[in-house]
């Protein structure tokens, strides 16, 4: 191990996980919502977003400072780990991609050690015709895959002083839900169930094994 995490587990409003603003320190923050929320890009616009689903379904509309399509949170359906690493760590990197690798082939080794078929992506963005409006509809750089399907999502946001690198994974995948928030024209919930796997795993578990070998960093 070649630093000490701070590790905090936190629950509450999306927008406010998303907001809190990090230090210079390494730090493992697990994030829970309340309630259900579909976090925006931050390029996103509003009109991206069909408001009347989203009124009907009860869930409510947030918006993140990285980029990228929109995310669906529903509470106990998902595990989203931040992670902190302050300029000159040992994990730090000037390269923006290659600073999301070693977080990707964290989640690769826990889901892969669980019996999972994952892979780190290492090329370019893969991109489909829903990517822009749908984060897991693409892949990126150091994100998880099992075939052609997204496991695990992460994106980053840096300063001269740290990286915070966001990354998640659904326990259960609602191509449903997503596809109706989509402003027409919108996805048919066939097309985006077959971009996304779900991890098949106990989150306790998940977290407890991932917190491990982020221990062995």
């Amino acid at each position: 191990m070649s630093g000490t995490w701070s590790i905090e587990h936190s629950r509450g409003d999306a927008a406010a996980l998303h907001g809190r603003e990090p230090t210079a320190l390494r730090t493992a923050w697990w994030f829970e919502v309340d309630r259900p929320t579909l976090v925006l890009g931050s390029a996103q616009t509003s009109d991206s977003v069909n408001h009347r689903a989203a009124e009907d379904l009860g869930i409510e509309i947030v918006r993140r400072r990285s980029g990228g399509g929109a995310v669906l949170l529903v509470p106990d359906e998902f595990v989203w780990l931040d992670v902190v690493v302050p300029a000159g760590d040992p994990l730090w990197h000037d390269d923006v991609g290659g600073a999301m690798h070693w977080v990707g082939q964290m989640w690769q080794q826990v889901l892969t050690d669980a019996g999972l078929d994952a892979f780190v992506h290492e090329a370019g963005m893969v991109t489909t015709r829903w990517s822009r409006q749908v984060c897991f509809a693409g892949v990126g750089a150091g994100e998880v895959v099992a075939g052609q399907r997204k496991l695990v999502g992460v994106s980053q946001r840096r300063t001269r002083s740290w990286a915070r690198m966001q990354s998640m994974c659904h326990l259960r995948w609602r191509p449903e839900i997503v596809a109706a928030l989509v402003s027409p024209p919108a996805p048919r919930a066939e097309e985006l169930a077959g971009l996304v796997a779900a991890v098949p795993l106990d989150r306790d578990a998940l977290v407890e094994a991932l917190t491990t070998v982020l221990f062995e960093h």
